[in-house]
């Protein structure tokens, strides 16, 4: 079962929703502090992934976490979450993702700097070739498979690799599990993986002066030691925090400690 927490989390904050270029967005507005934090979520999440960040900011923050609708541009996401940010009368934010997440908060932190005062990247990677490589062979492979086959591979990757890797934290797999089975289809997996392939030039990042802090995991199965190298060295004036053992999703299965590296940096 999913944690009780969660459950009641959903039942408790009702969503908004907001046509986007014909596409339909989903998300969660919640608190009324004076400082907004985004929360950007990876591929295998939606706006709830960070239920217990959410619970622990909002007496604090204005709180903004959105689902990724079918898009699969970097640019295509912006746009919707730049129309949110609108429609919620939202100037400038505190932006938090993770894997996907923060690979599309570097996009914006690099094309939109002017809406962000500070960013957090988790469990992510900078533009490479090395993912992008890989990534290819899946997204042309991707369109042929049917559905609960892609599903079938996911399940395997999450119990083999991301639940070990969590030290067998129950909530992470339950969180993952009801996700992938209930919650995504291939349509929206394969425009994830198109958004993540999707190359972007950070030549001109290092002149923001955006601070950053930079969450990772000494074992992350999903992000390479070499991507995670290479993301500290280009933002090499970050502010590093290293769990020791924690796998790809600390915000969940390390909650508390995840939060209390957002109030500091905050």
């Amino acid at each position: 079962m999913i944690s009780q927490s969660l459950v009641n989390f959903r039942l408790k904050y009702p969503l908004k929703r907001l046509s986007i270029n014909q596409t339909k967005w989903e998300y969660l507005v919640l608190g009324n502090g004076r400082e907004t934090v985004l929360f950007l979520h990876g591929m295998m999440g939606a706006y709830d992934v960070w239920w217990q960040q959410i619970t622990a900011l909002l007496d604090q923050y204005k709180i903004i976490s959105l689902t990724y609708p079918t898009v699969d541009t970097l640019e295509g996401l912006s746009q919707g979450i730049l129309a949110i940010l609108q429609s919620e009368k939202v100037s400038r934010v505190k932006i938090v993702g993770t894997s996907m997440g923060g690979y599309l908060a570097q996009y914006l932190m690099l094309k939109y700097p002017e809406i962000i005062s500070c960013v957090v990247l988790g469990n992510t990677f900078p533009p490479n070739d090395l993912l992008r490589r890989k990534i290819l062979i899946l997204l042309k492979v991707l369109p042929f498979l049917p559905q609960s086959l892609i599903i079938k591979l996911l399940k395997r990757n999450i119990v083999k690799k991301i639940y070990p890797a969590s030290q067998y934290c129950d909530v992470t797999l339950n969180y993952l599990l009801e996700f992938l089975l209930k919650r995504i289809n291939k349509k929206q997996i394969i425009s994830r993986v198109k958004v993540i392939m999707e190359n972007f030039e950070l030549s001109d990042i290092k002149t923001l002066k955006i601070p950053i802090q930079i969450i990772e995991s000494d074992n992350d199965p999903l992000v390479e030691e070499i991507l995670r190298e290479r993301l500290k060295s280009i933002y090499s004036s970050a502010q590093i925090y290293t769990f020791s053992s924690a796998g790809h999703f600390p915000y969940i299965n390390r909650a508390e400690h995840y939060t209390n590296l957002l109030k500091k940096f905050f």
